[in-house]
């Protein structure tokens, strides 16, 4: 009998610490680059906001994660203390005592909780810049959320070469959020824009890859700085609420789901079970209806569902520190391989999108079990763009980022894939004309008009366009070719009588 109790006992105090989580056993593999931190606090004086009762500039607290190359020997990384003092900061409890932080900001302040204040990170504060430039992540955090909230993810990320710019989730007149959701949408969007704008003084910040990434609530503020920012390449979005408040989104007059036309992943918790629904009063169409996601038609999408993540656990704080829900949420050690994956995903969709890195490209389009995942942990739907119009701004954007050398071919392809294009004949002139009156460009236009000549062999007007290209050129017997051209079409045409005549002489 003592020996059973004391197997059981063993049994128990193993499983009790398999279930403690750390920083080590999240397992994330780090790129190639040390990781620098930097956070400050700058304001927006276009906006107002109110602390404590002081009427100020609005404040807006950075955080950036960047690759570094320096040598860390003889340097101590940053600690999570350090990251929960920033939370503090931002908090506007500056002066609060640490040891008072975790039940302070509702976590359980428990000895295995406290354990992981001392955890050190990957992160060494004020490391020198790498060398070179880096794509630039936009981090937009969970409703009234911490910059530092994703701490993790967003080193691991650096270290594989990113920058990672990040600012806290606050209200639009102080730190809590008001009544108007809509309005503090707006305001976290204007947030990320502010950041987007501070990237750019960033010495190693490649401003021309930017992609946007935010957890919960971020995610909708994200899709609103999608629309309206042409230069965002990529969204990234950890269970984002634009899956779940849809209509939201349509009450903000710069959301339309049209112009959501670059890649998207969205990585969404498990299916809610039905205590939960029952009991949490939630609307059991959460665990299948995503209206955004079946709106879109110009965005490759990816859609993945963790089937071992609840919402809390998409991000570095939570999977660390939320208390666990015994009526849904998995063991620590399924949580941490998930996050883990779900940074992965992460790495892997940033690498395709904006480094055009085909291995990674592969990763995201494999079904997740050729990237062995089991089925059970991970699964994904994925969307193809809609196949649009190609318009004439299309054809000749493409064209004239190749001289517009070698017109018919490419027109051809084109009409291939898309075989209701047609170039207006007059635009084709307009454009010729435009080119070819330009020292500079006159050889590009020529190639317009062969390439007109070709789709509108009849058209008098095409060559006599072309024989005045050619006599702006100089080209005097060319000229009188395309001239008489037009006269066999159009006898009579004055111009092209009055050109001949004047060649004549």
């Amino acid at each position: 009998m003592k020996l059973r109790i004391l197997i059981i006992l063993i049994l128990f105090l193993a499983n009790l610490t398999l279930g403690q989580t750390s920083l080590k056993e999240i397992d994330l593999e780090n790129g190639k680059y040390k990781v620098g931190f930097q956070h400050y606090t700058t304001s927006d004086s276009t906006r107002t906001y109110s602390r404590i009762f002081e009427t100020v500039a609005r404040p807006i607290s950075v955080s950036i994660w960047y690759p570094s190359e320096q040598n860390a020997v003889n340097r101590e990384p940053l600690a999570v203390l350090d990251y929960l003092e920033i939370l503090k900061e931002e908090e506007e409890w500056e002066h609060l005592p640490n040891e008072q932080i975790l039940n302070w900001f509702y976590y359980p302040n428990t000895p295995a909780k406290q354990k992981h204040l001392v955890e050190q990170t990957t992160a060494y504060a004020k490391a020198a810049f790498g060398k070179g430039k880096f794509p630039v992540i936009i981090y937009a955090p969970s409703f009234q959320a911490s910059s530092i909230e994703n701490f993790a993810l967003c080193e691991y990320l650096a270290s594989h070469g990113f920058v990672v710019v990040s600012g806290p989730s606050r209200g639009t007149e102080t730190r809590r959020f008001g009544n108007n959701s809509a309005k503090e949408i707006e305001t976290q969007a204007r947030d990320v824009e502010f950041l987007m704008k501070e990237a750019g003084k960033i010495p190693v910040a490649d401003y021309d890859k930017i992609a946007i990434m935010g957890f919960s609530f971020g995610g909708l503020s994200n899709i609103i700085v999608q629309n309206r920012n042409d230069n965002v390449k990529a969204i990234v979005s950890l269970d984002g609420t634009e899956r779940y408040q849809y209509q939201l989104l349509n009450q903000s007059s710069f959301f339309d789901a049209q112009n959501i036309d670059v890649p998207y992943i969205h990585m969404a918790q498990k299916d809610i079970p039905d205590i939960v629904l029952k009991e949490d009063h939630i609307n059991a169409e959460l665990n299948t209806k995503f209206q955004l996601f079946d709106s879109l038609s110009k965005s490759r999408a990816y859609r993945l569902k963790f089937h071992n993540l609840t919402h809390s656990y998409f991000s570095t704080l939570g999977v660390l520190f939320e208390n666990r829900d015994k009526r849904q949420d998995k063991s620590d050690p399924e949580i941490m391989e998930s996050y883990k994956w779900v940074a992965m995903y992460t790495l892997n969709f940033l690498n395709a999108t904006l480094h055009k890195d085909k291995n990674a490209s592969k990763f995201i389009e494999n079904n997740p079990h050729d990237n062995g995942i089991t089925n059970s942990l991970v699964t994904l739907k994925t969307k193809q763009p809609e196949k649009e119009e190609y318009t004439f701004q299309d054809f000749n954007a493409l064209a004239s980022n190749r001289n517009y050398e070698n017109l018919l071919q490419r027109y051809d392809s084109i009409a291939k894939i898309y075989p209701s294009f047609e170039i207006p004949e007059g635009h084709l002139n307009h454009l010729g004309l435009q080119l070819v009156f330009n020292p500079d460009t006159s050889m590009q236009g020529i190639h317009v008009f062969l390439l007109a000549t070709k789709l509108y062999p009849n058209s008098a007007n095409l060559y006599d366009s072309l024989g005045e290209g050619y006599l702006f050129m100089g080209y005097k017997e060319k000229a009188i070719e395309s001239f008489k051209k037009s006269l066999e079409l159009n006898s009579q045409n004055p111009n092209a009588i009055n050109r001949l005549e004047e060649l004549k002489k």
